[in-house]
């Protein structure tokens, strides 16, 4: 399964950015093979409006079926819920300590935006 994690940095080792339409970059990771594609968010960071909107179309155009993140508004989490895509919200520390604690089944679903837009 492909999962999309909210990243401060370009690998494993970075930290969680808690933003998710502004994060500055996204990993999409894929929990059977390991493997990792990253997403530069740079253009959706710095958007005046539908940061998250963009964002969850980037990741959905790559497969992830769950995003790991801290914060989600509600554009943003409308547009993911629209996909498929599965949000899981208060994701914190380095990614791969994430992808840890997703393996071991420690996050849980949210069901509607954690956030107002623009935090």
């Amino acid at each position: 399964m492909k999962i999309a994690i909210t990243s401060k940095g370009r690998g494993l080792d970075a930290q969680v950015d808690p933003r998710f339409g502004r994060a500055s970059y996204i990993i999409v990771v894929d929990t059977d093979t390991k493997e990792f594609e990253v997403i530069d968010n740079e253009n959706n960071k710095n958007a005046f409006k539908g940061a998250g909107i963009q964002a969850a179309s980037s990741i959905s155009e790559k497969g992830a079926k769950v995003l790991l993140t801290g914060f989600c508004g509600p554009n943003a989490f409308k547009t993911l819920d629209a996909a498929g895509i599965k949000v899981a919200n208060d994701a914190d520390g380095t990614v791969s300590g994430v992808i840890e604690q997703f393996n071991k089944g420690k996050f849980t679903y949210a069901d509607g935006a954690n956030v107002d837009g623009h935090w």
